[in-house]
């Protein structure tokens, strides 16, 4: 995992309110996904089971940084449940959601798409624990 020195470092100019959505997210994913393996990658983070695969094969998700709203991306959302229909995109599967506070953010949502992405098996397209 990376250190939170290194986060905060890497996105010292980003708004504390945005700061605090990528570390909020970043708690949630840790605690859904016991051993998620996390890289730094141009403009955010990428989160997936080393074990399972690579970074879509057995991705979690994607936190993208902007300046003004945090991009939360998953490479198998169509396939993910979304009751309140937050997930956009055009892809083939990928599919996010832009979150612009951490006020405004609907967690509980969010950490049930995050732990839908988690079981999710793009293989047999299943969901398991």
């Amino acid at each position: 995992m990376l250190s939170i020195q290194f986060i905060e470092a890497r996105f010292k100019n980003l708004s504390p309110d945005l700061l605090d959505v990528v570390l909020e997210l970043r708690n949630i994913i840790v605690q859904i996904a016991p051993g998620v393996t996390e890289e730094s990658m141009h403009n955010g983070m990428v989160y997936y089971m080393k074990e399972r695969g690579g970074h879509v094969s057995a991705g979690v998700c994607l936190i993208r940084v902007y300046a003004d709203h945090i991009r939360l991306a998953f490479f198998h959302g169509a396939f993910l449940p979304d009751p309140e229909h937050l997930l956009r995109g055009n892809q083939i599967a990928m599919r996010d959601l832009n979150i612009q506070s951490f006020d405004t953010a609907p967690w509980e949502a969010i950490r049930d798409l995050i732990e839908a992405s988690y079981c999710f098996d793009p293989y047999t397209k299943t969901f398991q624990k």
